[in-house]
Formats: C-alpha cells, sequence, structure tokens
C-alpha cells in the first residue's frame, strides 16, 4: 500500500491547532481540495460529507475517530479508502506544535500518490499557519 508522510511546526499549542483538525466544519479553511463539508444525515454513511473543489456533486462520506488523549484524529474516506493520520506533539518549552500526518493510499488509488503528497504537504503548512494567525493576540494599535 503506498504511503507517505510530512510533518511541519507552528508556533501555535496544541490546543489552537486541535480546534482546526478536530472539527471538519473548519476543513475547507485550510484543507486544499475540500471545498465544503456537511455533518453526515441520520442513518448515513461516515460521520461526515466532504465535497471536493469543483465536484459539488460527488459526495464523499468520511469516518473521523480522534484520540484526545493522543492528540491525533484518522480521517478515513468511505469512498476512495485513503487513510489520513494526523498527530499533534507539544514543542519543548511551550514553543509550539509539531504536526504531523501519515496518509496511507489502496493500491487502486496509486496513480493519485503524488498529487495527494502535493495537497497534503500544502494542506499541512496552511493548518500550522492559520492555528498560528488564530492563536495570535490582537495587535494594538
Amino acid at each position: 500500500m503506498p504511503s507517505f508522510d510530512d510533518e511541519t511546526t507552528t508556533t501555535a499549542q496544541v490546543e489552537e491547532v486541535w480546534k482546526l483538525l478536530y472539527d471538519p466544519s473548519r476543513f475547507p479553511e485550510w484543507w486544499r481540495g475540500v471545498e465544503t463539508v456537511e455533518p453526515s444525515a441520520p442513518g448515513g454513511d461516515g460521520d461526515y460529507t466532504m465535497y471536493p473543489e469543483g465536484y459539488p456533486d460527488f459526495p464523499m462520506p468520511q469516518e473521523l475517530r480522534a484520540d484526545t488523549s493522543g492528540h491525533q484524529v484518522t480521517i478515513s474516506c468511505l469512498v476512495s479508502d485513503l487513510v489520513f493520520a494526523w498527530r499533534l506533539e507539544p514543542l519543548p518549552g511551550d514553543d509550539g506544535t509539531r504536526i504531523g500526518v501519515h496518509v496511507e493510499i489502496p493500491e487502486q488509488e496509486a496513480h493519485r500518490l503524488d498529487s495527494q503528497r502535493d495537497a497534503i504537504s500544502a494542506s499541512l503548512r496552511s493548518l500550522a499557519g492559520r492555528a498560528a494567525a488564530t492563536a495570535a493576540p490582537p495587535a494594538r494599535g
């Protein structure tokens, strides 16, 4: 099974990053390729439905598992079987957070490896930047 890992750091504390990572409604703010997100209907598949950019008629149910004590969120696409395992680790001295992601792509989707690597790399850095901007104190003026 093709897979890859990526990571970056942010000056934001774990709690600030967690707010963006745990809440699917916030994914369009930072996850490249995610246009909209809706909660799943009662009895529907997955925990939420993601609609990719440019494909408003292509619902993709997703499952989200969170481990608050370990600061991990795993998202599994129920359509393409891609798995995104996000983890947060406080940096020494409260200097911010290390954000890591492990992505697994099933063989039948292996042709998407490079595009997923690019999208997740951009998303990871966007998540780090958004968290740092959210956590920054308001400017005085």
